[in-house]
């Protein structure tokens, strides 16, 4: 039989003083290490003298968000797959604290994890039948701390169509056609109507306001305008549609344009570059435009290298996801990411992601995570 290390016969509070000294990061990857180093650094007394030695450190990673196919949408997954562009390097944050099955993140902000869950299926169930009946929550968690808390309950169409928006302040809007608001500091949901002129494309939430792209155009040619909306003017907040004369024709320079979150008081737009205003003209790269919400302009914040669009100038189509100054970008068959990072160290770069979990040819999406250990639910 073999003999167990020899450092796992050291008292558990001696361990939790020499592990305390590691930086955040080197903590996760060690959590990895097997169940006894994931037990060791996530019981709550370890998490508390963290709490008290460590400064409040965040780490900006970016989240992959599972990719439910007709094989794997009644799999439970159990940890969550981040990139952290700063060391280069994966992590995986176990999600087995749970009590919940088929957990799916959708969601972050201020180091909460926001995710759609359905109750465990019971002891007696045939694991090979899951119950499709089962109405999924909506749950906050701290993967940090392994800490959660069940929103108030919605109907499942909402976790199948909606969008799920949080703020700084965790307010939490769930977006389809229709809308619902949640405040953390209220025990139920605000629904109202989004009247929308289509369903809202890529969606963002940001200092109390939300905002969308729709297309108001024609069904053989598409015509994207941003819409936007007070969430604080309560109880009926409504859609507007924000525009300038002076931005001229900067929603007709992009093909299948989406959003995402820039940094400070910002919003990138992100888009196919057209190589001109025919119908279905060719891009000539991936641009990157920015919105200043303060002042209203437009200006160019990146645009993807040519050697780097060429594997997907392929591509029907691609996904963004990212925030801040990061952006990632995936397309089928590819096998990687790219990564538009202007908080390099080098400078602004554009460079590749390897090493995705799975077989890495699919469509990837995903958020910004920022892990904090001091968040709570």
């Amino acid at each position: 039989m073999e003999e167990e290390p020899p450092i796992y016969r050291l008292p558990h509070d001696t361990l939790h003083q020499i592990f305390s000294s590691l930086p955040l990061r080197q903590i996760i990857l060690c959590r990895s290490l097997s169940k006894f180093f994931l037990h060791l650094l996530s019981a709550p007394s370890f998490l508390h003298l963290l709490s008290i030695s460590h400064p409040p450190l965040h780490l900006h990673l970016l989240a992959l968000r599972h990719r439910h196919t007709p094989h794997t949408s009644h799999t439970s997954h159990t940890s969550l797959s981040l990139f952290d562009p700063d060391h280069n390097t994966w992590l995986h944050f176990p999600l087995d604290f749970l009590p919940f099955h088929s957990p799916l993140p959708v969601a972050s902000s201020h180091g909460l994890l926001y995710l759609w869950a359905q109750p465990k299926p019971k002891p007696n169930a045939n694991p090979s039948q899951p119950d499709t009946t089962a109405t999924k929550s909506l749950i906050a968690c701290n993967p940090l701390t392994r800490t959660f808390r069940v929103l108030p309950h919605l109907g499942s169409a909402w976790s199948r169509h909606g969008a799920v928006l949080v703020d700084a302040d965790h307010r939490v809007m769930v977006l389809t056609e229709l809308a619902a608001l949640y405040c953390h500091c209220t025990p139920k949901w605000l629904k109202f109507s989004s009247n929308l002129p289509s369903k809202p494309r890529s969606p963002l939430l940001i200092n109390h306001s939300a905002f969308a792209l729709c297309d108001v155009g024609s069904p053989w040619r598409n015509q994207w305008k941003l819409f936007s909306c007070n969430i604080a003017a309560t109880p009926s907040p409504s859609w507007s549609r924000l525009e300038r004369h002076e931005w001229g024709d900067v929603f007709d320079v992009l093909k299948r344009p989406r959003l995402v979150r820039g940094h400070g008081n910002r919003i990138l737009m992100v888009g196919g570059l057209k190589s001109s205003f025919a119908l279905n003209a060719p891009c000539s790269t991936i641009l990157v435009l920015r919105l200043d919400l303060d002042k209203l302009e437009w200006d160019e914040a990146a645009r993807m290298p040519l050697e780097m669009f060429r594997a997907f100038r392929e591509s029907t189509k691609f996904k963004v996801f990212g925030g801040g100054d990061r952006v990632c970008f995936s397309a089928k068959r590819i096998g990687k990411l790219a990564l538009w990072d202007r908080c390099a160290a080098e400078g602004e770069q554009w460079r590749w992601i390897d090493n995705l979990p799975g077989n890495g040819d699919g469509l990837y999406r995903g958020f910004v995570f920022e892990g904090r250990l001091h968040a709570v639910p």
